[in-house]
């Protein structure tokens, strides 16, 4: 089962996705995607690690993200894959030029592996596009990229669900 888990910032749903991991009676692994930068998100990191289980495997994932899925997955057990904006991320460079090429590949094989994953898949990604729209370049461009990989994502999931005030709204179930 594909389960797409989308939500603003501190709506919840990293917490929704790891109840849902909690009740699962085989082996999790936690896949981080976040590269971290400075110290505030590194201690927001810290903090995400102390609410996990100490017996979830957690795994750093890069840009071949499908790659780790497809080498991780079992049939009875969970992937928690938190989350697609960070993920996302990786491919803007420092001097914020984003890999294209890399990044539509790499999305592709993602595509690709949620389809064929035999075990249960969660996703968590970000929901940007409600707000004001950003005075810069790159973060319209940050915002269009991850608006339509949700789309993309939510197209070969099973279940969406979205998370306001740390309530889930079920958008899809097949």
């Amino acid at each position: 089962m594909t389960h797409l888990i989308t939500g603003a910032a501190r709506s919840g749903k990293s917490r929704y996705a790891e109840q849902l991991a909690i009740k699962h009676a085989g082996p999790v692994r936690y896949v981080a995607t976040a590269e971290i930068r400075d110290a505030e998100f590194a201690e927001r990191v810290r903090q995400h690690r102390l609410q996990r289980p100490a017996h979830w495997q957690v795994l750093e994932a890069e840009r071949s993200l499908a790659e780790l899925i497809l080498g991780q997955d079992q049939e009875d057990g969970l992937l928690l894959v938190d989350c697609l904006g960070m993920w996302l991320m990786r491919f803007f460079r420092s001097d914020d030029q984003f890999d294209e090429m890399d990044f539509v590949q790499e999305r592709q094989w993602l595509l690709e592996a949620i389809d064929a994953v035999q075990g249960q898949l969660l996703l968590v990604s970000n929901e940007i596009g409600w707000g004001v729209m950003p005075m810069s370049r790159v973060a319209r461009q940050y915002g269009d990229l991850l608006g339509r990989l949700n789309q993309d994502i939510a197209a070969h999931c099973q279940r969406v669900t979205l998370i306001a005030c740390g309530l889930p709204l079920v958008l899809k179930s097949t």
